[in-house]
């Protein structure tokens, strides 16, 4: 053996070292995510009195799938997932419609003071949701909104600041040489946007879209706050009725609630690369 090839063993061994420990931390880091969601799955196909059991059940035997059809037949869950998409859908238009256009605005438009506002605009990121839910409650109330899922989706059309900055982001990286060539052509701000600069962005209106079905998906507070009428509840008000001030049904809330996530661990899984790519580019350019 020469010598430089002896020189390159240690090199190749210490390398191979360093892969083994990089795929046991990732597959210990991945065992440590996966393991509540696989307890979830294993508690959801438990007798009640399993859950908690000591030593635990790892897996039942045999499992009970009656807790599924159980759980979702103790409320009407079909009337909550009808609410909930119906809530959610309204919002991603809302939230893509809006923030596109206040987005492109910052990115393109000239006007006097607009690093200001869009600085302002970013402050607004700093106020948590109790700061504002009393006055929104209030001005809801006058509307004679509450009740309704007005108040849930009547606000996504009006701009969302994170939404708004990552779409930003994203049209900053469009050469504006498509513009001009669009603005040669005749057409004008409206029809660049349309025809031009969105076909490009479809990626970060993705990401937007994504953000914003499971947020309103999951969204607890603001339906408590303004839904009022059991038949408009969604669907994670309904969860909150296998909890009672004496007793948990553990095994029905762990089906529901692994039921209930399905569509957003789905809808991520198809939609996954383009929430990437929307991600990566939008955080790109300042």
């Amino acid at each position: 053996m020469s010598d430089s090839a002896r020189a390159e063993v240690p090199i190749l061994r210490l390398r191979g070292w360093r892969l083994v420990v990089r795929y046991v931390l990732l597959l210990t880091a991945g065992t440590a995510f996966v393991l509540p969601l696989y307890w979830m799955i294993a508690s959801s196909l438990k007798p009640e009195y399993a859950v908690f059991a000591r030593p635990p059940v790892w897996w039942p035997n045999p499992p009970r799938w009656e807790n599924y059809i159980e759980a979702l037949t103790f409320l009407p869950f079909d009337v909550y997932a009808v609410n909930t998409l119906t809530i959610a859908v309204w919002s991603v238009i809302g939230h893509v419609f809006s923030c596109t256009l206040v987005a492109y605005g910052f990115a393109r438009l000239r006007a006097p003071g607009k690093n200001f506002l869009f600085i302002l605009l970013l402050a607004t990121l700093m106020l948590p949701y109790p700061v504002v839910m009393i006055p929104q409650y209030i001005i809801f109330s006058e509307l004679d909104w509450v009740n309704s899922f007005l108040p849930l989706i009547i606000p996504t059309f009006l701009g969302n600041a994170f939404y708004i900055f990552l779409l930003r982001q994203f049209f900053l990286q469009i050469p504006p040489d498509l513009e001009d060539a669009a603005a040669i052509d005749g057409a004008n701000v409206f029809q660049t946007l349309l025809y031009v600069i969105l076909p490009l962005a479809r990626a970060a209106m993705a990401t937007v879209a994504i953000f914003t079905f499971q947020f309103a998906w999951n969204d607890f507070l603001a339906p408590l706050i303004f839904l009022q009428s059991q038949s408009r509840y969604t669907l994670m008000l309904g969860l909150s009725f296998f909890r009672s001030s004496f007793e948990v049904n553990w095994a029905y809330l762990m089906a529901a609630s692994l039921t209930v996530a399905l569509p957003v661990i789905l809808l991520f899984f198809v939609a996954q690369r383009e929430f990437v790519e929307g991600i990566a580019i939008g955080g790109v350019k300042a």
